[in-house]
């Protein structure tokens, strides 16, 4: 039986939480019914053009997750006080772009193998990509060494600040070499979006969508990872209470 004394933890669906789920839920299932059933096929990619409202999105989460990454790692390390909620946020984050990353190599090697006639090419956009997602999956395993929950902190804080440094090469990749991977069509310098209206909306609130999605996914695991530095401090602080009446009693 729990103490008076023992702390009370609320459920970690609150308001806010509630709120961002619901508008997700709505706008994800706007999503999925234009892109299957409104949008038009395209007139040169044919019905593989539907993929394009999965991987864009996830695409932009993917990068969006490294850069809130760094930006915390950066406030963690260059702020007065170093704040582990920010480690928090940077881990999470870190750990919601990788699966979006992932679910940007699978959409595009699906969209390749319909387009291209295989599903892997040694395209300097597809490999770059591939690079970006195995250095952030060696950022999670830094992050799982042992150590202090402080020296998690400063070392993949560390890691976060230099990996981010390659989102430009990725992005910038079809324009530095020659690449088979289509170049921007909603963010082309030139202005000339040629897009139907309504798959242009449906690709936007894809992307307002999967942006939701980040939001609720960071909200939770956050709040996961607190509760598990508490567990991890807790059970050293009893190791040590232990190695001192061990020291006293002999």
């Amino acid at each position: 039986m729990l103490s008076q004394s023992a702390p009370k933890f609320s459920s970690t669906g609150t308001q806010a939480t509630r709120i961002v789920g619901v508008l997700t839920i709505v706008v994800m299932t706007w999503v999925v019914i234009s892109g299957l059933v409104f949008t038009p096929a395209d007139v040169v990619q044919g019905e593989s053009v539907r993929i394009m409202y999965v991987h864009v999105p996830s695409a932009w989460i993917a990068y969006l997750a490294f850069i809130v990454t760094a930006i915390a790692s950066a406030f963690y390390i260059f702020a007065k006080r170093h704040s582990l909620g920010f480690d928090r946020v940077a881990g999470a984050s870190a750990e919601v772009g990788v699966m979006f990353m992932v679910i940007t190599l699978v959409t595009g090697s699906l969209w390749g193998r319909l387009t291209w006639g295989e599903f892997w090419q040694w395209d300097p956009r597809l490999t770059t990509t591939a690079f970006l997602l195995v250095t952030y999956i060696g950022y999670l395993a830094v992050r799982r060494l042992d150590g202090s929950i402080e020296q998690r902190a400063r070392r993949s804080a560390v890691i976060a600040l230099l990996a981010v440094l390659e989102i430009p090469l990725v992005h910038f990749s079809v324009v530095f070499w020659r690449s088979l991977h289509q170049r921007a069509t909603i963010l082309d310098p030139n202005g000339d979006v040629k897009m139907d209206g309504l798959m242009l909306f449906t690709l936007f609130s894809g992307v307002v969508g999967f942006t939701l999605v980040f939001v609720w996914l960071i909200l939770h695991r956050q709040r996961t990872m607190l509760l598990s530095d508490l567990a991890n401090q807790s059970g050293l602080d009893a190791a040590i209470l232990a190695r001192q009446n061990e020291s006293v009693s002999n």
